[in-house]
C-alpha cells in the first residue's frame, strides 16, 4: 500500500483530499504545516507528497525545496496561486505537478494515479530493463559507461572513488568495513594502520554530500564501518 502525505493547514481541504484518496486504497498520512510534513517524511515511508503552498512556519515552496535535497518522492503542489509565475516556481523547485484551488477531487485523484504509475510502475520496468545502471540517493551510476550523477549533475571521481562508490551503492544498506573495502578495491593485504579508505572516503564524500562533516548519503556506522541505504 501506498503512502501519501497530505500537507495543507486548512482542516477541510486535508480531510476532504484524504476521504477520496483512502477510497483509491491509499494510506493516508497528515501534515498542518510545513515543519510537521519534513519530520513525517524524515521518520517514515512516504510514496507521494500533496503539498499546499500557503502555510504557517514553512511555506510549500521552502517545504518542497529541502525535500529535494534528500528525497525523490514525487510532489503535486496545492495552491489558490494560479499565475503562471507561481506555476513555474513549483515545478522549478522540484514539484512534479502543480493543481490550483479550487480544485476537483476526482482531477486530484487521477493526478495521484499518474504520478504514483510513473514512479514506481514505470521507472521500475525501465530500470529493470536497464541492469548497466544503479540508482540510489540521487545518485546514477552507468556501469557501462563508467559515469556517475548526482541528481542530473555528472561527477568528476577518481576510479579508487568510482570503485568504492559502487561497491556500496550495488549493495544498499550493507556495512563495510575499512579492510571489506580495501580489499575489494585495491585488491592488495589490509593493514591496520592504514588510512587510504578513510582519506577516499573523505574526498568522496566532499564530492556527493552537500556537508561532508555531516553525510546523508554516505554514512557511518561508528566502530564498524560505511554504508549507503537505499
Amino acid at each position: 500500500m501506498f503512502n501519501v502525505l497530505i500537507v495543507d493547514d486548512e482542516v477541510e481541504i486535508n480531510e476532504l483530499i484524504e476521504v477520496y484518496l483512502k477510497s483509491d486504497g491509499y494510506n493516508i498520512l497528515k501534515a498542518y504545516n510545513g515543519e510537521d510534513a519534513l519530520k513525517i517524511v524524515n521518520e517514515q515511508k512516504v510514496d507521494l507528497i500533496i503539498l499546499d503552498v500557503m502555510m504557517p512556519k514553512i511555506n510549500g515552496f521552502d517545504v518542497c525545496m529541502k525535500i529535494r535535497k534528500d528525497y525523490n518522492i514525487p510532489i503535486i503542489m496545492v495552491s489558490a496561486k494560479s499565475q503562471d509565475i507561481d506555476k513555474i516556481q513549483g515545478l522549478s523547485l522540484g514539484a512534479d505537478d502543480y493543481i490550483t484551488k479550487p480544485f476537483n477531487p476526482l482531477e486530484l485523484s487521477a493526478r495521484v494515479k499518474a504520478q504514483i504509475r510513473r514512479r514506481y510502475y514505470l521507472d521500475r520496468d525501465a530500470k529493470e530493463k536497464d541492469d548497466n545502471v544503479i540508482e540510489i540517493k540521487g545518485i546514477s551510476i552507468n556501469k557501462e559507461k563508467h559515469k556517475v550523477y548526482l541528481y542530473g549533475e555528472q561527477l568528476k571521481l577518481t576510479p579508487k572513488e568510482y570503485d568504492i562508490l559502487l561497491l556500496l551503492c550495488s549493495n544498499p544498506g550493507k556495512v563495510f568495513n575499512a579492510e571489506d573495502i580495501f580489499k575489494s578495491v585495491w585488491k592488495e593485504k589490509y593493514f591496520e594502520a592504514n588510512n587510504t579508505v578513510m582519506v577516499h572516503i573523505w574526498r568522496l564524500r566532499e564530492k556527493i554530500e552537500e556537508d561532508a562533516k555531516n553525510p546523508k548519503i554516505l554514512e557511518t556506522v561508528w566502530g564498524v564501518g560505511y554504508k549507503i541505504e537505499n
